[in-house]
């Protein structure tokens, strides 16, 4: 039964709540029937089933994760535990953002900061997802919002590429129980990423 078709009560996921979309998350996830946690310390970590890391400045939730003493915990759950980066969450959870910032070093990916410019060159467009028919048999494109977006470079060959641009830049990817998104599935009414996420949760 897909995510969503069903309760799903017994499933706990947090979103990191130091600054960004971290309540449009939540309002998704409960719309599912999850129980979201807004985690802002190590203790909020305990008994989570999967963590989704919201957009925002990528060297800021690095920092701020410094300075509450999280940075390693949040590696040491990750390295456990299903993670979800959305832009800046992606690039926090990749192991190389081009330039020397805090890192969860841990989805083996290269991630390009503001591949798109200013908040001004910020857009919407059309996505095809082949994996989301995994939760929706009825395939149709995922509206995508990139707002002051990365890009993921390159991957390794065990991240399996999910979504690209028409130009053929990278913008989705997975690798194990790791999801990366460089555009804003929170700020949408589509709820196909969530639910995708959480079929990730269910299977480790």
């Amino acid at each position: 039964m897909p995510v969503g078709a069903g309760k799903v009560h017994f499933m706990k996921i947090g979103i990191l709540a130091f600054q960004g979309a971290f309540l449009e998350h939540q309002l998704i996830l409960e719309k599912l029937d999850v129980d979201a946690i807004q985690v802002r310390n190590s203790a909020q970590l305990q008994d989570l089933d999967g963590l989704i890391i919201p957009g925002g400045e990528s060297t800021t939730l690095g920092k701020l994760a410094m300075d509450f003493h999280m940075l390693e915990d949040l590696q040491a759950y990750g390295s456990q535990y299903p993670v979800w980066g959305t832009c800046a969450g992606a690039i926090f959870l990749s192991k190389n953002a081009d330039r020397k910032q805090p890192l969860l070093n841990l989805m083996d990916i290269k991630i390009i900061r503001n591949a798109f410019g200013r908040q001004v060159d910020s857009f919407e467009t059309d996505l095809d997802v082949p994996v989301l028919k995994t939760v929706d048999p009825n395939e149709h494109p995922f509206h995508a919002i990139f707002i002051r977006a990365p890009i993921i470079e390159s991957v390794a060959e065990n991240v399996e590429k999910l979504a690209s641009l028409s130009d053929g830049r990278l913008v989705a990817a997975r690798q194990n129980r790791w999801l990366a998104t460089v555009f804003h599935p929170e700020l949408t009414t589509d709820d196909r990423f969530h639910r995708y996420f959480l079929e990730i949760v269910k299977s480790k």
